[in-house]
């Protein structure tokens, strides 16, 4: 899956609008729609930020792992 398949694919699983991303990124709604579109690529200051947001790691939104949530700190 493509990084901005994946993004709106979290933003949807979260039930936030584009609007709400835009404005959790501070950048209006149609820059965040060419992210996940794939018009734009997303700059690595967004990666951050939407790490936090939605609790799930750099690699998974940059489509580099398909392990969705981040490492919790606990061997098996």
């Amino acid at each position: 899956m493509e990084c901005f398949e994946r993004l709106r694919a979290l933003r949807e699983d979260s039930d936030k609008t584009q609007e709400d991303v835009a404005n959790y990124l501070g950048i209006k709604r149609q820059m965040y729609r060419r992210y996940e579109t794939g018009e734009v690529d997303l700059p690595m200051r967004h990666v951050k930020n939407l790490v936090l947001l939605y609790q799930t790691t750099a690699d998974y939104i940059l489509g580099l792992s398909d392990e969705r949530n981040p490492y919790n700190g606990k061997r098996k």
